[in-house]
């Protein structure tokens, strides 16, 4: 028997009907009879046979696939996406591709051109925190390929968004934590490029100002906003002696490492010092206390993006028609924000 993969023209052999019979009966064809069909398969599956996508691609113009570039998928918040993603994906006959880019600007461009080679139908992204240069998506777009983004966007490229209302989110955590006696709030946030962060920043900013509380730069500490950032930040506040009564971080990760710290410094939460979160990742519940955090509202937000997909595959003019989703935040309130009697 012959090396290498099997191809249609093995199977029209094998079954004495022509390459175009057999591509037609793999595709479904209703020109094609039901007993024939049956018998390509078959075939199909003793020879080993796998299509090849590309291929098909070049010859129908479509893939049936999409790109799916995240940061990175072992956080609840992306991989919530992907599966809203994936469900109307799979609706409508379509694989996802799902890439990472670990914040890391050059595997970002890596990935787009290997999933540009791949002939994917499309691309949706969001981009890393590192990132500052954005001529790989422009190349999506130069290219008439669709792509859309989410929560992590730019207003550098003119392309249709998903996206939570940060600015809504911060401002109603912040304002929860003054509703709970605080005037001295401490934010952890990013000095990068990001979107989310700024939003995030003004609303905690907005809200000070509206309760006619000033915002104070010492209570500002910008970082990655990792674990290890969230415990380095509030040791940072605790060792300079900056009094503060409550943390609002702009990550959950960041705002574990100052329950932690504050936990060693012997600082009880609630009642000495308030904390709230970003992202309702799950380890917020099950903390002690459980962390009071935004919700981004992810499944849905992997949906919308989805189905904004879509519909610009459905148009003509790939560019011209962007559109911007905002999707409203949810806060949920825990133990770790709450007065104590």
């Amino acid at each position: 028997m012959k090396k290498g993969k099997a191809t249609i023209h093995d199977i029209a052999e094998k079954l004495n009907i022509t390459a175009s019979t057999v591509s037609r009966a793999l595709n479904d064809n209703p020109r094609i009879s039901e007993n024939t069909k049956k018998q390509v398969l078959k075939m199909a599956k003793q020879l080993n046979y796998q299509p090849n996508h590309i291929a098909s691609a070049l010859r129908s113009g479509k893939s049936k696939l999409i790109g799916v570039l995240v940061p990175t998928a072992n956080r609840n918040f992306f991989s919530s996406v992907v599966r809203g993603i994936e469900d109307i994906a799979n609706e409508l006959d379509y694989k996802v591709i799902i890439s990472q880019s670990y914040e890391d600007p050059e595997k970002e461009i890596q990935t787009v051109d290997a999933l540009l080679n791949a002939r994917v139908d499309g691309i949706i992204a969001s981009i890393g925190k590192n990132t500052e240069n954005f001529e790989h998506f422009k190349k999506i777009l130069d290219k008439g390929i669709p792509l859309v983004l989410f929560d992590r966007i730019t207003n550098e490229l003119e392309v249709s968004q998903v996206v939570i209302d940060d600015y809504y989110g911060a401002y109603e955590t912040t304002k929860h934590l003054i509703e709970q006696g605080c005037k001295r709030i401490v934010h952890f946030t990013s000095p990068k490029k990001i979107n989310i962060y700024r939003e995030r920043l003004r609303g905690y900013e907005d809200a000070l100002k509206d309760a006619n509380i000033p915002v104070d730069p010492a209570l500002i500490e910008e970082s990655n906003m990792q674990l290890e950032d969230g415990r380095t930040s509030m040791e940072n506040i605790i060792t300079k002696g900056i009094p503060f009564d409550a943390v609002f971080s702009s990550s959950d990760y960041a705002v574990m490492g100052a329950l932690q710290v504050l936990r060693e410094h012997k600082i009880s939460v609630p009642s000495q010092v308030k904390l709230a979160g970003f992202g309702n990742e799950p380890f917020t519940s099950f903390t002690a206390p459980p962390i009071t955090t935004v919700d981004q509202k992810s499944i849905p937000m992997g949906r919308v993006t989805a189905e904004t997909f879509f519909e610009l595959l459905k148009l003509e003019d790939k560019k011209s028609a962007t559109h911007k989703t905002v999707l409203k935040p949810e806060l949920i309130i825990r133990e770790s924000s709450l007065k104590t009697n």
